[in-house]
């Protein structure tokens, strides 16, 4: 489980709650996207993009997701959720999230957002800002040395 996570700079444990679930008993496929969306928040935050949108008016927009359901989940249960950066275009980028089971000790799910940059005032797309590609770039790079240290 560590070895999967290393490869990732953005893990963080989210509980399964009972109202997750529906009446087939396991937690429903749209919950996966939340579970998604709370790690690309975290993400958003460790990067500080909350600051950096409040002074240019640029954040983040989902323009797309995609799931592979693994494992169903159950309550109780806590999620690892895991997310990276695997991607750059010119106004957008790929995030890579995996879901892992803690009380399964599996892979739950993995799946891909696409982010594109938005200028909120104008409505319209613009290219990743520099200052953003390169706070991600930091974050990820940390986590590469930090892979590369555990594995000395």
């Amino acid at each position: 489980m560590q070895e999967l996570f290393e490869q990732f700079p953005v893990v963080i444990e989210w509980p399964v709650a009972w109202g997750d679930m529906d009446a087939f008993q396991h937690v429903n496929n749209t919950v996966y996207f939340r579970y998604f969306e709370s790690g690309r928040i975290e993400y958003f935050r460790r990067i500080d993009w909350p600051a950096y949108q409040e002074a240019t008016g640029i954040g983040p927009i989902l323009a797309a997701t995609q799931a592979r359901f693994r494992k169903p989940l159950t309550y109780p249960d806590t999620v690892l959720i895991a997310i990276k950066v695997t991607s750059f275009a010119e106004d957008r980028f790929i995030m890579d999230c995996r879901l892992f089971s803690k009380r399964l000790g599996q892979l739950a799910c993995e799946g891909q957002a696409t982010i594109v940059t938005y200028n909120y005032a104008a409505n319209k797309k613009v290219p990743v800002p520099m200052e953003i590609r390169q706070r991600i770039e930091a974050l990820e790079a940390r986590r590469s040395s930090s892979s590369e240290a555990g594995g000395s």
